[in-house]
């Protein structure tokens, strides 16, 4: 590998500290730390922090409900969520919060800079007053109707509108309505302070032209560019939990003018910590180091419009690129607290292995905005199925025979060096797969090879070898081969399950890796007794999980021992099931259908026999990388005449549709023909 080191300080977005870690905020947590852990191990000098956004109304409501103080309660909440986050794997190096003494000196530096340079204004504005409470309400605190005429959506936030993304005043709002009270928000004048973000829409196109953005974010603020920019209120009434502005005993900066300083002011903290690492070299405006934020999708203007323009207007560096995910769904669905799809990161960890999830999420994201859906069916399938059935099944299948016959001894060979080189040749195919963070083709390219490595073990069948003294030496070449491609398979998810990559270390007597270690076997030395590395997902576990994230008082079915009972369709008997002929299936040809949206023609090979099918998979695959790929089809389905072509069975898949379907999968060892029983 030939990389010049890289300085690069990662962010993710910060956890607002009045509730706890739940399922959608992972995506974007595990989504960042998967990055930063391969540039880590890729040799660059990757910093990744984070800190509690601590400031807010929310946050002063909360703690008024709860009778304590704000400063007390965010302490309290960001420790949680720390601790959740870290037993997901999430390693910041450092983790901070928004109420910090280096956050108020930058932000107030920023504040008095942008004053200084004519971009800063007060003007008297017309806000929303709730009489009952005595307060100015925040954006927040306001939910209407959206103003914009195309959209019209009800019950939207008083800043913007969350179905078509249109940024507004809380007056702009149709039939206004307060959070706090219910009542209807009367119109009252205060002076605010504003950021004049009408002047840097030039600067704004620079910075975009060379950040790299998704296509997706792009089109975006093409579309906000259109509408044109909107200089942007900075400043809060009081009552507000902040820091005060300077000069001012009533007003406060909100919260989006602080918070993404909250990774600047995490940054200075961790380097006044650390004396080799210089706040400057990052953050000055001629600065060359690599800055990167990961955020949802449902905050890239602030991050790319405001963000980056209060920056330029101070004399800070902008960041090289902002990354935006999609939202989370749970079995095609919003999280839902009567479903029991709202699940706390705590509730979670009671139940599962965090890797399963870091894999399962890994398998799903890719660089741009599209929603992911944890179907927790598929879930269970696909972990099953790819990190137990393939990846940990190399290491089971070959690590007792080094153990028990060869004293743990590896043998000073491979079996077969090319296939080794092959492994290793996916080197940079993977590692620009994580670059550019197409996760889930990272982890196919990994259970394409885990596959080949299963099938060299079938192959050689070492435990029938075992069995003849003469063929002792080959067992131990064989399963000398079959862990070092596992181990190789094992650096290049180091940054997905580093867990379990720690484990593996332990089991070849390895403190630490490199990219460059996956290219590298292990030979002619003693390895570990081998324990279970992950072990499967139960359906009862799942059950459980959801059964209680349900309220108290959820409606639902329940079985005598309280068991809640699973949503099926009608119950058939055994007999109904055994009329389906299900056969292991290859599919040895794959072509898009002309004219038909959703469809593949697939061709069958059924042990020997062809058929033709038409699926809807078009969305999730592309045909060329489904040739040779094993499936399950229903074979003695009547064939139905299509307008395409006749269509002779079925391909069995799960998911809700669209680009979340899953073919169904044989474990390594099926041939093609083989009933399914």
């Amino acid at each position: 590998m030939n990389v010049s080191p890289r300085k690069i300080l990662v962010s993710s977005a910060l956890p607002y500290a009045n509730g706890s870690i739940h399922m959608g905020h992972l995506v974007e947590y595990l989504q960042s730390d998967i990055w930063a852990k391969f540039q880590k191990l890729r040799g660059h000098q990757c910093t990744y922090v984070c800190a509690a956004d601590a400031h807010g109304t929310p946050i002063m409501i909360r703690a008024r409900q709860e009778g304590i103080d704000a400063e007390v309660m965010v302490k309290r909440i960001a420790a949680e969520q720390h601790e959740d986050l870290k037993a997901f794997g999430i390693e910041f190096d450092n983790f901070h919060t928004t109420h910090s003494a280096e956050n108020e000196q930058l932000v107030c530096r920023m504040f008095h800079a942008l004053s200084d340079a004519g971009f800063i204004y007060t003007k008297t504005i017309e806000q929303a007053y709730d009489e009952q409470e005595k307060m100015f309400l925040p954006d927040r605190f306001v939910r209407g109707t959206c103003p914009n005429p195309k959209c019209r959506s009800e019950d939207q936030y008083g800043d913007a509108c969350e179905v078509c993304g249109a940024t507004y005043a809380p007056t702009d709002l149709i039939d206004p309505v307060s959070v706090l009270s219910g009542s209807k928000p009367i119109i009252k004048e205060s002076e605010h302070y504003f950021f004049k973000l009408s002047e840097f829409g030039a600067e704004l196109r620079r910075w975009i032209a060379t950040a790299d953005l998704h296509q997706n974010i792009t089109s975006k603020l093409e579309e906000w560019f259109e509408a044109g920019l909107q200089d942007w209120d900075i400043s809060r009434d009081e009552p507000y939990f902040g820091f005060l502005i300077p000069g001012t005993t009533d007003k406060y900066f909100y919260v989006w003018l602080d918070a993404p300083m909250g990774y600047v002011a995490s940054f200075l903290h961790y380097c006044n910590r650390h004396g080799d690492i210089d706040f400057d070299e990052y953050w000055n405006a001629d600065s060359e180091n690599e800055v990167y934020h990961f955020i949802g999708k449902d905050i890239v203007y602030f991050h790319t419009l405001f963000w980056p323009a209060v920056l330029k207007g101070s004399n800070v560096r902008q960041p090289t690129s902002v990354f935006a995910h999609g939202f989370l769904t749970i079995n095609g669905k919003k999280m839902s607290k009567a479903r029991g799809t709202f699940i706390n990161a705590r509730t979670y960890l009671d139940n599962l292995n965090p890797s399963q999830l870091r894999y399962y999420y890994a398998a799903k994201l890719g660089p741009g905005m599209d929603d992911i859906d944890l179907n927790l069916d598929d879930f269970i399938a696909r972990v099953n199925s790819d990190v137990v059935g393939k990846l940990v099944n190399i290491a089971s299948r070959c690590a007792g025979f080094i153990s028990k016959r060869f004293n743990g001894q590896l043998a000073e060979k491979l079996d077969d060096p090319d296939m080794f080189a092959k492994f290793t040749a996916q080197s940079e195919v993977i590692a620009a797969h994580y670059e550019k963070r197409e996760y889930s083709k990272a982890m196919r390219s990994v259970m394409a090879l885990a596959d080949t490595a299963n099938r060299y073990i079938e192959e050689k069948k070492p435990w029938v070898m075992v069995k003849n003294e003469n063929q002792s030496q080959e067992v131990q070449y064989v399963c000398t081969q079959g862990l070092n491609l596992f181990r190789t398979l094992m650096v290049y998810l180091d940054p997905v399950l580093p867990a379990v990559a720690a484990d593996v270390r332990r089991l070849f007597g390895e403190t630490v890796w490199h990219w460059d270690s996956a290219s590298e076997p292990l030979l002619d030395r003693k390895i570990k007794k081998y324990a279970a590395l992950v072990t499967r997902v139960e359906q009862s576990q799942v059950d459980k999980m959801i059964a209680q994230s349900k309220p108290a008082d959820a409606p639902g079915e329940t079985k005598e021992n309280g068991e809640m009972r699973n949503e099926t369709s009608s119950e058939v008997t055994i007999e109904d099931f055994m009329k389906l002929d299900l056969r292991i299936a290859t599919i040895s040809d794959a072509q898009p259908v002309e004219g038909a949206d959703k469809l593949l023609q697939l061709t069958l090979d059924i042990g020997g026999e062809e058929r033709q099918v038409f699926a809807g998979i078009k969305a999730a695959y592309k045909a060329e990388e489904l040739i040779g790929r094993q499936v399950v089809a229903v074979a003695n389905l009547k064939p139905r005449k299509m307008r395409f072509g006749l269509s002779e069975g079925m391909v069995l898949a799960a998911g809700p549709g669209g680009k979340d379907i899953f073919l169904l999968s044989p474990d390594t060892g099926a041939e093609s023909g083989m009933k399914v029983k």
